[in-house]
């Protein structure tokens, strides 16, 4: 299991949001591309970028995601606001390696379908959910999906990575929920990453103490930010 920095972009600057909400927001910085750069000399092996402007929709870091990915020699990989083959040509073009879809997989099923068949390989799934219940659209309303209706879709349109989510748990820095990941990984997905809760490398180790085949990464921010985890040390100890 890896540790996959993340880069939560807003006007350009690294934020974090807590539980996905726009009025708790925290600014980390101004340089994006050198925190990447710190990540990748920090030992990561992929990074993870999320466009909140586009999530939300106002506004586009395309021109940031593609500094980042000039910068380093690891995979990016990338969402938030990705709705058309379009915004998926985009990303690549600007370098991503691997583009998350997720509003559009509950709101345009058959669209969904199609971008991943045209990007086979390259086509990430974000579930993120409160309890059981898929978010949609920046994680400010819920879509009435439950979560194992989503993978049921996922495996017949051939995504093999789901990128997931416990909003609650989201930059709060309480760990991650062991229970909804252990479902998600059960189900059979070929590769899952957790997203949201790591407080300090403890909650990295309880991840892995799942001895999960296909629980590939664990998604970090507030914490590295924050100084709670140590992202060199991370790494070193989950290798």
């Amino acid at each position: 299991m890896i540790v996959i920095p993340a880069i939560d972009l807003r006007g350009g600057r690294c934020v974090r949001l807590v539980q996905g909400e726009k009025a708790r927001t925290t600014v980390y910085g101004d340089d994006p591309v050198e925190r990447a750069r710190a990540f990748v000399a920090a030992g990561a092996r992929r990074i993870h970028v999320v466009d909140l402007d586009g999530a939300f929709g106002d506004g586009s870091n395309l021109d940031v995601l593609r500094a980042i990915a000039q910068a380093v020699e690891v995979p990016v990989q990338t969402g938030g606001g990705v709705r058309t083959s379009a915004d998926v040509r985009a990303r690549l073009a600007a370098g991503a390696h691997d583009v998350i879809l997720g509003t559009v997989l509950v709101e345009q099923p058959e669209e969904a379908a199609r971008i991943a068949r045209e990007f086979a390989g390259h086509i990430s799934a974000g579930i993120d959910a409160r309890g059981d219940e898929v978010a949609v659209r920046g994680w400010e309303r819920g879509a009435g999906v439950r979560v194992e209706t989503m993978l049921e879709r996922l495996e017949a349109w051939g995504i093999e990575r789901v990128i997931a989510t416990q909003i609650e748990r989201d930059g709060t820095g309480r760990g991650y929920d062991l229970d909804f990941y252990r479902r998600i990984c059960e189900r059979g997905v070929p590769r899952v990453q957790a997203s949201g809760g790591a407080g300090s490398v403890d909650d990295l180790r309880a991840l892995q103490a799942l001895e999960l085949p296909n629980l590939e990464g664990a998604i970090v921010g507030r914490a590295i930010y924050e100084g709670t985890l140590d992202l060199a040390q991370a790494v070193a100890e989950l290798k």
